[in-house]
């Protein structure tokens, strides 16, 4: 294991008792046990992601993080599910230190999470979202610019960041376009409390991404992704691949087909009942004022997600990316990446202190 002395105390390592200010995201398919496991042994926060996840799959992976570290973790959950109280449940009785919401999580879940320890950080994509969740109690937020891969916005970080941090007393950790020490030092001089990854984690040696389509990643440029709504009716940034360049100039008709084809298997792979999809579809359109079309197209990312990054068929599948995947070329191990970048961190601010004259 690489060793580093530098340390960065923030609001983020005093919260949740990790080490660095560098999370790892709740990347649908992506993060699992392993790279969970392998970024809290690197001294960084790790997020599973759940919303792929039966209730009793992601037991099985919480207890499997516990089992490859003692270091703590978060878990990533989606507030409009219909077992959301059940998962934050599983959360409390197996000491689970964080929680991360896409979507923001009602005042009384919040509650419930916070009267048992848990740590509660939503994602939010605007000032006014992170207003709404800091005055409902959450600990802490994260941001993620345009740049972000998956689901995103328009807003660059380099402005989403200093309009929410003007907009709460909260800590706010950056992600969207997040990849080495400079980024941490300068989201750090911006303010922020830490910053989340995704695309960097994926492309881990940690990470059960296939070898083959991580070596694909690495070919892409700065221009190699792009933000589409052929996919699930949301902003989602996915590399450019000849799957989603179809995608983009497919007909409604051949959608359709293709939503439906996806909904049936999505089910089948998940043990839900038409009943629950049902449900958990009015409270996912309730929560993001998606219409009725958006969210039969929404039932398409799990399983798209799920034939390129699990089975590795980019032929029938998307790879969610953000456009920091043009600057990265290596596939190292998360205790490389979180130790090479707050070094490099402790190294950037030190050299701008020091070149900074008393008055």
């Amino acid at each position: 294991m690489v060793t580093t002395t530098a340390r960065i105390r923030t609001p983020l390592t005093d919260l949740t008792g990790v080490r660095h200010p560098i999370v790892q995201t709740g990347m649908g398919w992506v993060a699992g046990a392993r790279l969970v496991s392998a970024t809290a042994e690197a001294g960084g926060l790790g997020i599973l992601a759940s919303a792929t996840m039966s209730l009793e799959e992601l037991e099985k992976a919480i207890i499997d993080v516990k089992s490859r570290t003692r270091n703590p973790f978060g878990v990533n959950l989606r507030a409009d599910a219909s077992d959301a109280v059940e998962r934050s449940q599983l959360l409390i009785d197996q000491g689970v230190r964080v929680a991360s919401f896409a979507l923001a999580p009602k005042k009384d879940l919040i509650s419930r999470l916070k009267d048992h320890g848990i740590v509660v950080m939503p994602s939010i994509g605007a000032a006014r979202h992170a207003e709404k969740v800091a005055a409902w109690g959450a600990d802490m937020v994260m941001i993620q610019g345009g740049e972000g891969g998956g689901h995103t916005g328009a807003v660059p970080t380099t402005l989403l960041l200093p309009s929410v941090l003007d907009a709460v007393d909260i800590p706010v950790v950056a992600g969207g376009g997040f990849y080495d020490g400079r980024g941490l030092a300068a989201a750090l001089a911006y303010g922020a409390a830490g910053i989340g990854m995704g695309t960097r984690f994926l492309l881990t040696s940690d990470s059960a991404v296939p070898q083959s389509i991580k070596e694909q990643y690495l070919t892409f440029g700065l221009d190699g992704t792009v933000v589409t709504r052929k996919a699930d009716g949301m902003p989602h940034r996915l590399l450019r691949t000849e799957y989603v360049e179809n995608l983009e100039s497919d007909g409604l008709a051949h959608r359709i087909i293709g939503t439906a084809r996806r909904t049936i298997a999505f089910k089948k792979m998940s043990d839900m009942t038409w009943r629950q999809l049902l449900v958990d579809g009015r409270q996912m359109k309730s929560a993001s004022d998606r219409s009725w079309s958006q969210m039969t197209q929404a039932a398409n990312t799990p399983m798209l997600l799920k034939a390129g990054l699990v089975e590795g068929d980019t032929s029938a599948g998307m790879l969610a990316s953000g456009q920091v995947v043009g600057l990265i070329n290596s596939l190292p191990t998360c205790d490389e990446v979180v130790t090479t970048i707050v070094d490099d961190a402790h190294r950037q601010l030190t050299h701008a202190t020091s070149r900074i004259s008393p008055t």
